[in-house]
């Protein structure tokens, strides 16, 4: 079944929501934005997030302004980075609520991933294709967001975030709720011998380790040409959350292809470089969870 869930209400942006988590718990928010509903004009139409992509900054912030308010959450409380692929994670203290969410300048520096287990902060995060990876520990109540494109799972981006997790906040990664939004799927992302020599180590450790079925290697990577395959992202951070130790059940993957729907989603590639960006996010408010 699908997890995240288009919702779309009068005047207000078209998101996809992670109804099982927030259902699970009242305080909790996470989803992922599309490009319908905002104030961006083209090529970035509509509600384009990233203020690194040529658009209006005035447009950007009230992008992002509009969709903490569809989820009825303060802009203050919108946090993020400055993403540059690589793995590194921060922890997101009370001080560093807010920044970056109207100015480049404000944000958390060279970070890919963002964490925290304090309440009435929104971390987010922006993409047109690489991979969000959730993360949601219930029991320490604490949260984190990844940003994962081919380098940023290569370097196991997914590993680094449990760890950091575990060491910040105690977590234990079986009981770590997990999830992998919408980004570009193997059907759309051909990548050459650049790339693969980097991912063909990747996915021959993860091999030898059994940790998952030999059909699910073989979709991991599908030669498309000669020098060139298709590679499956969202399966390869898959794969290497359960390396982590993240349990199989716990991990909740979309079908959702930016790529095949850029009539509901940017697409750096499919569009050729010249588009907008969306934003991931997941906060925990405060107040007692529902029983």
């Amino acid at each position: 079944m699908e997890p995240f869930i288009s919702t779309t209400a009068a005047k207000s942006p078209s998101l996809f929501l992670l109804p099982s988590w927030m259902k699970a718990d009242d305080r909790l928010t996470a989803g992922f934005s599309s490009r319908m509903g905002g104030v961006s004009a083209s090529p970035w139409n509509e509600l384009n997030v990233g203020l690194h992509v040529g658009d209006r900054a005035q447009d950007v912030v009230r992008n992002r302004e509009v969709i903490a308010e569809a989820l009825g959450w303060p802009f203050e409380a919108w946090t993020c980075a400055e993403q540059v692929h690589g793995s590194r994670v921060h922890r997101v203290t009370a001080e560093d609520r807010g920044r970056g969410r109207e100015s480049r300048e404000s944000a958390i520096g060279d970070a890919d991933a963002l964490m925290t287990n304090e309440k009435d902060i929104l971390l987010a995060s922006f993409y047109a294709d690489c991979v969000p990876l959730y993360f949601w520990d219930p029991q320490r109540e604490a949260v984190a967001l990844a940003h994962a494109g081919w380098k940023g799972t290569v370097a196991e981006i997914a590993v680094r975030t449990t760890e950091a997790m575990t060491e910040a906040f105690g977590s234990k990664p079986a009981e770590i709720r997990a999830a992998i939004g919408p980004s570009i799927g193997g059907c759309c992302y051909e990548v050459d011998e650049n790339v693969l020599r980097h991912v063909r180590p990747l996915l021959e450790e993860l091999s030898a380790l059994g940790i998952v079925e030999a059909d699910s290697q073989e979709r991991a990577v599908l030669p498309s040409s000669p020098g060139k395959a298709r590679i499956d992202l969202k399966e390869i951070n898959r794969q290497i959350m359960i390396k982590a130790g993240i349990l199989p059940t716990h991990i909740e993957i979309t079908q959702w292809c930016t790529g095949c729907r850029t009539d509901l989603f940017y697409s750096h590639r499919t569009e050729q470089g010249r588009t907008g960006r969306m934003a991931s996010w997941i906060g925990l408010g405060r107040g007692a969870a529902r029983a």
